[in-house]
């Protein structure tokens, strides 16, 4: 019977992905640039908090956005409105940002001319959790309507988050969900998480994220 040799595929990736993204998080310290990783499922809101929080940055931080899809450019199209550069990696069916992906986009931006970076990243809340992006902090945002039993579907997206945005509060007068219950099962996961209860729709709880981003970024350029 002949040898067998075994590749184990998915290990191999993830430590070539760790040791790219460990460089590029360096790449940026340098440069004392701030890039976020914001991940959530389809239609969870990503754009929208993202144009939220370049409109509460734009006195302050110099920003582009790095946007993640599948097929399309409707999302960067959306940032290039707000005056914001923007570059678009269309992933042809990959359903993750992973940091080999990030730094072909990073590779179109002058670093001296910025201090935040933002990734939307694919709409998923499985892989991308996976895929170190290179990022400072991840973040993650919850839709009222998707149910507040998520942390226990997709444990790793909770755990490896920095923060998560919950989003759409105003539909939780008519919606079946529980904000204390989500809450007590996001910490057990992650008892460092911060929570932010928002909506994009009405503004409500935007200024209690912009301020934590701010601190985030201005807290990471003085220690960089």
């Amino acid at each position: 019977m002949a040898d067998i040799r075994l590749i184990e595929i998915k290990e191999e990736i993830f430590a070539d992905n760790d040791k790219l993204a460990g460089e590029i998080r360096e790449r940026l310290r340098e440069k004392e640039v701030f890039m976020l990783n914001l991940m959530a499922s389809p239609g969870g809101g990503k754009t929208s908090l993202i144009v939220q929080t370049l409109r509460g940055m734009k006195d302050h931080f110099r920003t582009a956005v790095i946007e993640g899809d599948i097929d399309s450019i409707v999302d960067a199209e959306k940032v290039a409105e707000e005056g914001i550069p923007a570059v678009q990696l269309r992933t042809g069916g990959a359903c993750h940002l992973d940091a080999v992906m990030v730094n072909m986009a990073l590779q179109e931006m002058n670093f001296d001319d910025l201090d935040l970076i933002i990734i939307e990243n694919i709409g998923n809340l499985v892989c991308p959790a996976e895929f170190d992006t290179g990022a400072v902090r991840n973040v993650m945002i919850l839709s009222v309507p998707e149910g507040d039993d998520k942390p226990l579907k997709y444990p790793l997206m909770f755990t490896v988050c920095d923060a998560i945005v919950v989003n759409k509060v105003d539909y939780l007068a008519i919606a079946d969900f529980d904000m204390a219950a989500l809450k007590q099962r996001v910490l057990k996961l992650n008892p460092k998480i911060k929570i932010f209860e928002v909506s994009c729709k009405t503004g409500e709880g935007i200024p209690a994220w912009i301020k934590w981003l701010r601190n985030e970024i201005t807290a990471f350029k003085k220690s960089a």
